[in-house]
């Protein structure tokens, strides 16, 4: 356990170090959206590109994977869902509720933390889950938030996808696996150029997190009952790991594809915290963001025992 912390240690201080900075304002809140530009448009691709070019392309489209990781997304969705309308919560708020539930904080923290635990191997899976949770988890739970009506369902989607498609993420997963699959490398200078900026999504992702987390605390001036989120954050650590972790095992038992080393991978990307952007998403079809933050916020500051916890149980395995 202590050589787990050991190694994910730096990661976490990484996001405890954006916080302080935000907290103490030596980062003004005026610079965040430049951070988060810069690893979103340029060093995650990069980041993402080049895990996907050197994985081989059948571990990238891994049925099993896909399956399982997808099948407990919308597991999440629903049992959040039912708990937040069991609380008379609005279908807006039940929605992202539950979007920031089944939705790992894959690219900012799991890339960089599960590329350092386990290696390649964790490239195909770690891309896998970001694809499911981007195109149908999203969607999914846009679309149940609009069933209050505020707006509707097909506006809604519509500007999910425009979102998606601008997300260089995706293309980047796309453009690696299309890399892979036909064995083709950058030219030299271009490649030397992608390395260099994938090698800073690392830490600038991380001091991002923190910033934004302190930047929501900051702002966040009403008061929100520990009920309405400690529930959630807890439900994202423990509860989503454990389904992954059930169904992989019985989808092994009954002979499905599955293999153990995917498995630990979507197991560990289930115990991250939840996505900062479910916050931007949240504010921008009108949830609670403060109900969002804090679920984000108390999901992180957990993580960092619970995460290494999952390594240390899975790491025998």
């Amino acid at each position: 356990m202590l050589s787990v912390l050991a190694v994910a240690f730096p990661f976490f201080a990484l996001v405890l170090c954006g916080y302080a900075a935000t907290r103490r304002g030596l980062l003004p809140q005026s610079a965040i959206p430049g951070l988060n530009a810069f690893v979103l448009f340029f060093a995650l691709p990069c980041m993402l590109y080049r895990f996907g070019a050197a994985t081989p392309v059948g571990l990238l489209l891994d049925p099993g994977a896909l399956g399982i990781y997808l099948a407990c997304a919308l597991a999440m969705v629903g049992l959040a869902v039912a708990w937040a309308r069991r609380q008379r919560l609005g279908w807006n708020d039940a929605a992202f509720g539950a979007l920031v539930a089944a939705f790992p904080n894959t690219g900012f923290m799991g890339v960089p933390l599960l590329a350092a635990l386990l290696g390649a191997q964790a490239a195909g899976p770690v891309m896998l889950a970001i694809a499911v949770d981007m195109v149908i988890t999203t969607s999914l739970c846009i679309a149940l938030s609009r069933l209050d009506g505020a707006g509707g369902v097909g506006p809604a989607l519509r500007r999910a996808l425009r979102g998606m498609l601008a997300n260089p993420m995706a293309w980047s997963i796309a453009l690696g696996a299309l890399a892979s699959a036909l064995q083709w490398r950058l030219p030299g200078p271009l490649e030397q150029l992608v390395a260099l900026l994938a090698g800073a999504a690392s830490p600038v992702a991380l001091f991002t997190i923190g910033a934004v987390l302190a930047r929501s605390r900051m702002n966040a001036h009403e008061h929100v009952p520990a009920r309405a989120y400690v529930p959630l954050a807890l439900a994202k650590l423990v509860l989503h790991p454990l389904l992954v972790f059930g169904a992989g095992r019985a989808a092994m038992a009954l002979g499905l594809p599955l293999a153990a080393p995917a498995l630990t991978a979507l197991v560990l990307v289930a115990a991250l915290p939840g996505a900062s952007n479910v916050s931007l998403l949240a504010e921008r079809f009108g949830a609670h963001t403060g109900r969002i933050a804090r679920i984000i916020l108390v999901s992180t500051a957990l993580s960092f025992l619970s995460f290494s916890a999952a390594v240390a149980w899975l790491a025998p395995r």
